[in-house]
């Protein structure tokens, strides 16, 4: 189409490759240039495509309106800033930045030159998520698991950034209120960061979230689970599936148990529960996220609009997960007289002394 934005992608790595993959195949973008550090990784990806590539993004490579930040997390300011200060559309991977103060700088510069930015979150756009939300919950209490093998990938920064990341996005998403208590522990194995957390999040409203993750596992689970007043939900993202149990689908159940006092629900003894209860399966669409968060992202590029997934969620992410680093990098093991504070400084190396 004659009005596909010019767009170009820095950073050819994991997710970067994803990205050129799929601008390359949508009618709504046309792939300028693909940009890296390291030439030869980005000549790898470019080529094939008859695309341009380079170190680094210059006048030379042609206009670009939109422009995919896929390079490692400390550097999403610095690589940000010059083309939001041009007004380039910017979508930063996620996280928006490895710390709070590098997030909010972001939200500002694209306040200020009023340039579009959007969060890499691409859970977001994951259509059993889309399912949960066409339900309008207001969650009192979410339960998230994310674990899998360690995949070598993202060993500068600890499990919170690395994978709880989505689950914090998607539980500020549902639940919307103010973070008021967070209460986190966390191992670290592999390295100086944490692989292993948990934390219980406590918002302003009552609302609580139980975050877990792990990239020690030996399988790969993702699931969510959201309780409210009006409806318990369950979905499985490796599975892409998901039920939900409505309170207005039950009302026969509910009429029948208030029917019979306490001690009459006693004679119900011996059924089997999960048949009287209606269980509706989660009505999910056959659609990429990666696309529809790119396809969205140059939607709002062209028409000037907010994203969903704006700046300042990435700013809202990254300081409830600073905020749970901190926690488990405060927890006292092993009581008061150990002495032991947050992560091990060296697991492998005190191991090691005892054998």
């Amino acid at each position: 189409m004659n009005d596909a934005l010019p767009v170009a992608v820095i950073g050819a790595g994991h997710m970067g490759r994803h990205h050129v993959r799929v601008y390359s195949e949508m009618a709504a973008a046309r792939l300028v240039a693909v940009i890296d550090t390291d030439i030869d990784r980005a000549r790898a990806l470019a080529e094939p495509l008859n695309v341009a590539y380079a170190d680094r993004l210059t006048p030379e490579l042609g206009d670009v309106a939109a422009v995919t930040v896929a390079v490692p997390t400390v550097r999403h300011l610095e690589v940000a800033r010059p083309l939001l200060e041009r007004g380039i559309g910017v979508l930063v991977e996620k996280p928006l930045a490895s710390n709070v103060a590098d997030a909010e700088e972001i939200a500002v510069l694209a306040e200020r030159h009023k340039a579009v930015v959007q969060v890499g979150h691409t859970e977001r756009f994951n259509p059993a998520v889309r399912a949960v939300e066409r339900l309008r919950l207001q969650p009192k209490f979410v339960e998230t698991h994310r674990i899998s093998p360690f995949t070598f990938r993202s060993a500068d920064v600890g499990v919170v950034f690395d994978m709880m990341i989505h689950d914090i996005d998607i539980m500020l998403h549902l639940v919307r209120d103010e973070v008021e208590r967070v209460d986190a522990v966390g191992v670290n194995v592999l390295g100086p960061h944490e692989d292993i957390a948990n934390a219980r999040v406590q918002c302003r409203g009552g609302a609580v979230a139980n975050l877990t993750a792990s990239r020690l596992a030996l399988k790969t689970e993702r699931k969510l689970r959201v309780f409210c007043e009006h409806a318990y939900v369950s979905l499985d993202y490796q599975q892409k599936g998901g039920i939900a149990i409505t309170l207005d689908k039950n009302l026969d159940i509910l009429k029948l148990a208030r029917e019979r006092n306490i001690e009459d629900l006693s004679q119900l003894a011996g059924q089997d529960f999960g048949k009287l209860v209606r269980v509706e399966p989660l009505v999910i669409e056959a659609k990429d996220a990666l696309q529809d968060e790119l396809e969205t992202f140059l939607d709002c590029v062209r028409n000037r609009k907010r994203p969903p997934v704006s700046a300042s969620d990435g700013v809202a992410a990254v300081r409830l997960a600073a905020m749970i680093v901190d926690s488990l990098s405060s927890h006292c093991w092993d009581g008061d007289a150990s002495g032991r504070i947050g992560l091990s400084a060296d697991i492998v190396g005190r191991m090691a002394e005892t054998r």
